[in-house]
């Protein structure tokens, strides 16, 4: 199978290593990077110092890269990276989606991203058919292309261990059931089991807020607040997930599943784990700002923790710990009155 991974960050380097590396002939990979330096440092290093520094890229892997412009000569170098391949990648934070997605309206292949997060509200005037509240990546692409197939691949999965070929569990999630069998050919292996889903809904949902919640336990522990707090804090958060995937369309088993509960738990204790570095950093004292530089790579629940209290607050969902988080961030409380605030909360039965 011919595989065009686009976006050469840890996560993208990541599969594209892992997939390259496999027997002999099973898949041909290209890796595209849209800085055409770092992609000449990549084949010239042949590894990826910036992003992922201990994973040797394997020599049958090829390095694409970009025109290094915008508009149409950048649309253009995109689609010859693309072109041929049986399966398309898209391995880029989620701010770069949407301009991708236009970018690809039209491929032939399915169209895949590995982005876990919510796209902030656009500003006005910035697309006339945007909503008033941030959109997951599949509302995205129903939006701006709607006639792909595509779909997701998510699960609990640290772009190291996933490289080095650790064991690992993933889901391959589509409403299209030809589009779920292509990434399921294509990922599964040895090393790397992936299962199939037709709730694109609720695995977005368990992407997306597993990266808060982490930043959550991040301050917990950066706290000391202690393992009780720590196992209530996952668990709690865990039923917020549920309740926001539920309100969205979601089927309530799927967050007992990889991408919910199993993502959750490895953002939120794993020491590999970029948003919940940043709840350490924050219960250190850092400000906001300082955290995120000290990681040197997108931490997603930084960036759509706003966008998760807003569609929990429009649909009337409550998600008080994410919206403690929200709170945070924005610098309306600081740590420790972040901690009192959920505390103080008014007793309830658990299931409410």
């Amino acid at each position: 199978m011919d595989i065009a991974i686009l976006g050469a960050g840890a996560w993208g380097t990541a599969l594209a290593v892992n997939l390259a590396g496999r027997e002999a002939g099973q898949h041909r990979v290209s890796l595209w990077a849209r800085d055409a330096a770092q992609a000449d440092a990549m084949r010239a290093a042949g590894v990826n110092q910036r992003y992922l520094p201990t994973a040797p890229l394997p020599p049958t892997l090829r390095i694409a890269a970009g025109s290094g412009a915008g508009g149409d000569a950048g649309s253009a170098a995109l689609r010859e990276a693309v072109d041929g391949a049986d399966l398309v990648v898209l391995a880029t934070p989620m701010a770069a989606l949407r301009s991708l997605l236009q970018d690809l309206h039209d491929c032939a292949a399915p169209v895949v991203w590995l982005c876990k997060g919510f796209e902030p509200a656009l500003a006005s005037g910035a697309d006339d058919r945007a909503p008033a509240v941030g959109l997951m990546a599949h509302e995205v692409q129903a939006q701006v292309a709607p006639a792909l197939r595509s779909g997701v691949l998510s699960g609990p999965s640290f772009a190291q261990e996933v490289a080095q070929a650790k064991p690992a569990a993933l889901v391959a999630a589509s409403a299209d059931a030809q589009v779920r069998s292509t990434l399921v050919e294509a990922f599964h292996g040895p090393q790397l089991r992936v299962y199939g889903s037709d709730d694109i809904v609720g695995v977005e949902v368990g992407g997306a807020v597993k990266n808060v919640l982490a930043i959550a336990t991040g301050l917990c522990d950066g706290l000391e607040l202690g393992m009780n707090a720590r196992a209530a804090l996952i668990t709690r958060g865990l039923a917020e997930m549920t309740r926001l995937g539920v309100a969205l369309g979601a089927r309530a088993e799927t967050f007992t599943g990889l991408s919910g509960l199993g993502d959750l738990v490895l953002t939120a204790t794993g020491d590999l784990s970029r948003n919940r570095r940043v709840g350490l950093a924050l219960a250190q004292g850092m400000s906001l700002a300082q955290a995120v530089q000290s990681l040197g790579h997108v931490a997603e629940g930084v960036f759509c923790a706003r966008t998760v209290a807003q569609r929990a607050t429009s649909l009337g969902v409550e998600m008080p710990i994410c919206q403690a988080v929200d709170a945070l961030l924005d610098g309306r409380l600081d740590p420790r009155q972040a901690v009192a605030a959920l505390m103080a909360r008014d007793a309830r039965d658990e299931q409410e």
